[in-house]
């Protein structure tokens, strides 16, 4: 079944998944496979078919908050019940630990360890080929989207980095909302040797100006890391940039970062922006009050300072913007910025996975503003697992264990 998959794959399109999996699997003993991946806002799960110009044309739509695919989604663990006689399975599709949807398959009889095992690889296989296939297909952007995107929103999730990534020395995740309309926040990270790159911007405005600054910002502090640049040298070239192209008409406060994953030491400037948040023991937290320069762009000429902290295993790092703190219900009270951490702690005190505290969050958020808000709202969350790792794996990863027979 992989062999014949892997094969067939190569000249795929996404809105030939459908068919080629069920095909395939049904070779295997494992029937009526099929699978749903998530809306940008992880609100439900669309069934993929291959019809129609989203390739969903006659598929379910489940809901992930009231449905045992959902569930799945959430969780990420595999359940399994009987249905009409016959076995049926849900499990989780995943790329490394970003959560991409959920496949659904029958068995005709109660699945041993080999059949489990198919199961899981089948749904690793999904996961790596979603990826291959989303790129490049519009019908997969058209599923995924349950409203319109504006222009500044499709820029910015065009260049953001997945919104999960886990290894067994850090787990980074972020949110971002309002998704269809987004336009001056950006979040990024990347990962080089020992050192984990992290970046959070706040453009000025909300139109597609602010897109254009966050993604020449974020674009600009690509360019220089790769280069090997420093925090403070990258913050020089992205305040020239902003400067050449908008003469001082628009700027961009930032919090850079540059975690050591050998050793736990945490290297930042902060740009005119809210201060990190460090939570410790999952209890204790305080801000990393670090000497702000300018916002970027504005040539103020303030000096630029770059500050230390060291990290302890399991120690998380919250960069935000003020969507996130600021938004306000009927009565004008804010979300808050301690309501705001605890909601991370109580959720993760709970057992939630970071990606599914942050898409609660999120929720909240928009709950509290009555669905809708006003400024956009970015949080990134970093967690340092320490040099072996020892922390890292079962509660990120979403193992895909049974939690139901």
């Amino acid at each position: 079944m992989f062999h014949a998959l892997l094969g067939s794959s190569h000249l795929c399109a996404f809105e030939e998944l459908p068919a080629l999996i069920a095909r395939h699997a049904t070779k295997a003993g494992l029937h009526r496979a099929r699978f749903y991946v998530a809306d940008l806002q992880e609100v439900v799960l669309r069934e993929v078919t291959g019809r129609g110009i989203d390739a969903g044309q006659g598929g379910q739509e489940l809901r992930i908050d009231t449905t045992l695919a959902g569930r799945v989604f959430a969780s990420g663990r595999t359940h399994t019940t009987t249905v009409d006689g016959h076995w049926q399975h849900w499990l989780p599709v995943l790329d490394g630990t970003e959560r991409l949807g959920v496949l659904n398959v029958e068995t005709m009889h109660t699945p041993g360890e080999q059949t489990r095992a198919a199961l899981e690889d089948l749904a690793s296989l999904l996961g790596m080929l979603l990826v291959s296939k989303r790129h490049h297909s519009d019908s997969h952007a058209r599923l995924t989207r349950t409203n319109p995107m504006s222009v500044s929103a499709e820029m910015q999730w065009t260049l953001m980095p997945p919104r999960t990534f886990s290894n067994k020395r850090v787990t980074i995740a972020a949110a971002m909302e309002p998704a269809y309309a987004t336009a001056g926040d950006a979040f990024d990270y990347a990962l080089a040797g020992d050192t984990a790159h992290l970046a959070v911007f706040d453009a000025m405005g909300h139109d597609t100006s602010a897109g254009l600054t966050a993604n020449l910002a974020m674009a600009t502090c690509r360019s220089q890391r790769r280069q090997g640049k420093g925090l403070v040298e990258t913050h020089d070239a992205i305040e020239a940039n902003l400067m050449e192209q908008f003469t001082q008409s628009r700027y961009a406060t930032a919090v850079l970062a540059d975690l050591d994953l050998a050793t736990g030491i945490l290297t930042w400037i902060n740009c005119g922006h809210h201060p990190p948040v460090l939570i410790r023991g999952r209890r204790w937290t305080t801000h990393l009050d670090c000497p702000p320069t300018h916002p970027m762009g504005t040539g103020l000429g303030l000096p630029v300072t770059l500050c230390r902290e060291h990290l302890e295993p399991g120690d998380q790092l919250l960069l935000y913007t003020d969507g996130i703190i600021e938004a306000r219900d009927d009565q004008g009270r804010e979300f808050g910025r301690d309501r705001f951490v605890d909601f991370i702690i109580r959720s993760q005190a709970d057992g939630l996975a970071t990606p599914e505290t942050l898409r609660r969050l999120v929720h909240a958020v928009l709950d509290h503003h009555n669905g809708r808000l006003n400024d956009d709202a970015t949080v990134l969350l970093c967690e340092w697992h320490g040099e072996s790792g020892t922390a890292a794996s079962a509660r990120m990863k979403g193992s895909a264990t049974g939690d139901g027979a």
